[in-house]
């Protein structure tokens, strides 16, 4: 792919959509830019941007689902409704990073195993924060969930940044070697 430079940064651009090489990228993160950073030119940006309207999209999730079943069994339907929320909302993120800011290839299923660590971690938290909240603060489950959401928001960003949607370097890759045997690292070629 032809590359230049930006005159003002002096950063490299891609002619054609390819990304050049960036240590400030997740490890692994290979591909065309996704459309969204195609317009925000940020990746960071792109990606809390991601997050933000996921967060949204869950937070109307959950007020639906609380709806439907938040004074259900003694007034314990937030859970269940917590949980539908997370299901929905893991899909709806991972499609979203996947497809619009990181354009990463295969590994699907290793990915959305990855990423729904990150999300079921995050959910831990929320569940044990939001019980604490509603039942021990006496907090509405809505304001609640608000506050929560900040935090795990933070988590979450640190998760996918770094863990999600990582591939294995050629080095990761390479055969353990058998004690006193040479090792031989392949490198990918510069182009």
């Amino acid at each position: 792919m032809p590359q230049t430079s930006d005159p003002d940064s002096g950063a490299p651009v891609v002619v054609g959509g390819q990304r050049p090489h960036d240590d400030n990228l997740p490890p692994g993160v290979s591909g065309e830019d996704g459309l969204l950073f195609r317009i925000i030119k940020d990746r960071r940006v792109a990606f809390l941007f991601v997050g933000g309207l996921n967060t949204a999209i869950g937070t109307m999730w959950f007020l639906l689902f609380d709806w439907w079943l938040g004074t259900k069994w003694n007034g314990y339907g937030h859970y269940p409704a917590l949980v539908l929320t997370y299901i929905v909302s893991i899909l709806c993120a991972f499609v979203l990073y996947r497809r619009i800011v990181f354009k990463v290839h295969g590994n699907v299923l290793r990915d959305l195993a990855r990423f729904s660590t990150v999300y079921i971690s995050a959910f831990a938290i929320n569940l044990v924060l939001l019980w604490v909240m509603v039942h021990v603060f006496h907090w509405h489950p809505f304001l609640s969930q608000c506050l929560i959401t900040f935090v795990t928001t933070v988590l979450s960003w640190v998760g996918h940044n770094r863990y999600s949607f990582r591939r294995p370097t050629v080095e990761d890759d390479a055969p353990t070697a058998a004690p006193g045997a040479q090792s031989l690292t392949v490198r990918p070629q510069e182009k």
